[in-house]
């Protein structure tokens, strides 16, 4: 396989990776969804790993657009958020430490954000994949925060 070929599947399939490691390593954890106390918005269980997936698919073809037009600087902030997007599920599920999960979601936000941001200037369309992750990501903020306050 071709030096490029490959990294063209590294970067596709770099966020499914990632959040798959991320699904392994809290699914011990994953329960205390139903246990805690949640706002009354708040989607069931078994949403999360449909949009997580929808999500990551969406990054990796963004990561893909990004990378086939050597924006290299903008690939990495995506490495950033990816690893803050890895972090968040273990501060959250694992440790249970709401208020400091919410902290790196904040983080996250803005990194996605810079993240939005440079993939549409490197390829607008990769911009335009990237926002309904941008969009969740403040929803799960918003769950994050109400959790934390009624737990």
């Amino acid at each position: 396989m071709k030096k490029q070929t490959a990294l063209r599947i590294f970067w596709f399939l770099l966020p499914l990776v990632v959040g798959g490691l991320s699904a392994l390593l809290t699914r011990q954890s994953m329960d205390l969804y139903d246990t805690v106390q949640k706002p009354s918005i708040s989607p069931p269980a078994i949403l999360f790993p449909i949009v997580w997936s929808i999500l990551y698919l969406l990054m990796g073809i963004s990561a893909l657009l990004v990378y086939n037009r050597g924006c290299s600087s903008a690939l990495l902030v995506f490495c950033v958020q990816l690893f803050l997007n890895f972090l968040w599920p273990l501060l959250f599920f694992n440790a249970q430490a709401f208020w400091t999960a919410f902290l790196l979601l904040l983080l996250l936000f803005v990194t996605v954000l810079w993240t939005v941001i440079l993939f549409y200037r490197c390829r607008p369309l990769a911009g335009y994949l990237m926002i309904p992750y941008l969009l969740w990501i403040a929803f799960a903020g918003y769950l994050n925060v109400m959790i934390a306050v009624l737990n």
